[in-house]
């Protein structure tokens, strides 16, 4: 069942592709392998994968090509049903909605902005951003008057009668994300929205979309084959390998402590001190720990490198954004971030 402050959950979520799946599936346990199944003649895209995206949160989903991560989004918005398991939208078991209700779910909570842009060659930037509201039958005036409002939030104003080919890589890509917002969507899905556009493109991309996520609170499923992409927008990371997610937890956490091997490749060449924010390494404290001014939690050690090599404090306080005494660090397990030292 889904928990109260989730906008999506799944649970137990299989996808196997094969000629007699769900049978398959009953037949088999949780401990089968990625590669018992394709020793079967399967294919695992999804392996008992529990999740939940909570409110207005940003997860991003991360893995090689072929680690499931476009499959899982697929039934995350049953563009594919599950074989197994369950998915819930809302408090909405997406199962049993029928083709008619899912549609209008999609209609009225989901946007989605997928690696290429779609966007229609002969309909002009304000067509184009239109147009799902065009699909919804609202009249010619509201969906001119909304197109345009998404139009200026992500930075085209003035470009409302431009034509795809006139517009840059990194421009088309905004009209893509101006569509998928048109219709005010709750839950966001991008699969690898910016894997196409040149690193400052991609970066300029990536500002404009923490940006926009300040601004709107969506909840969000991001896919990106891209570490330091999903380091700098996640709230969490999910890395899926064979179908699996091996951890879903907040950068911090999986740079410091890797649950697996295969997460460990992906964080051994990340500069931690760089992720890592004063708040995840704060402690609990007795009224002797906390001395003198506290540091920001949500400063990364990086950004308190220089306060840590001058400080001759071994406990140092850590405030929340409200002022507030969080716990203390120690400044030898910061230096040990900071230069990679043993924990």
């Amino acid at each position: 069942m889904q928990s109260p402050e989730s906008a999506i959950s799944c649970r137990q979520a299989w996808k196997l592709f094969g000629s007699d799946p769900r049978k398959y599936l009953a037949s088999i346990s949780s401990q089968h392998t990625y590669t018992d199944i394709s020793g079967d003649g399967y294919i695992a895209a999804v392996r008992d994968v529990s999740l939940d995206i909570n409110q207005g949160e940003m997860l991003v989903i991360m893995g090689l090509s072929g680690s499931g991560k476009s499959t899982l989004v697929r039934c995350l918005s049953r563009l594919i049903d599950v074989t197994g398991g369950s998915v819930f939208v809302e408090g909405q078991d997406l199962a049993e909605l029928s083709e008619r209700d899912l549609i209008e779910l999609r209609r009225s909570k989901m946007g989605m902005v997928f690696q290429s842009f779609g966007l229609l060659p002969y309909r002009t930037v304000l067509e184009n951003v239109a147009f799902p509201l065009e699909m919804r039958g609202q009249d010619r005036h509201a969906r001119r008057e909304r197109a345009m409002e998404v139009i200026k939030l992500v930075g085209l104003d003035g470009r409302e009668d431009y034509f795809p080919r006139e517009l840059s890589g990194g421009q088309q890509q905004r009209v893509g994300i101006a569509r998928s917002l048109a219709i005010e969507p709750d839950i966001w899905f991008l699969d690898e929205p910016f894997s196409a556009l040149d690193p400052l493109i991609r970066r300029e991309m990536q500002d404009e979309f923490l940006r926009l996520q300040e601004m709107l609170a969506k909840s969000i499923v991001f896919i990106t084959h891209d570490f330091d992409e999903a380091l700098r927008l996640a709230d969490r990371i999910a890395i899926m390998k064979d179908g699996a997610v091996e951890q879903c937890d907040t950068p911090d956490k999986i740079v410091l402590s890797p649950a697996t091997e295969y997460v460990a490749k992906f964080t051994e060449d990340v500069d931690k001190a760089r992720v890592v924010h004063a708040r995840v390494l704060a402690m609990p404290i007795g009224e002797d720990d906390a001395t003198g001014a506290p540091v920001d939690g949500d400063r990364t050690v990086r950004e308190l490198a220089r306060q840590l090599l001058e400080e001759t404090r071994e406990k140092i306080p850590v405030a929340d954004r409200h002022g507030e005494l969080i716990g203390a660090i120690r400044r030898s397990e910061a230096l040990n971030v900071l230069f990679g030292g043993e924990k």
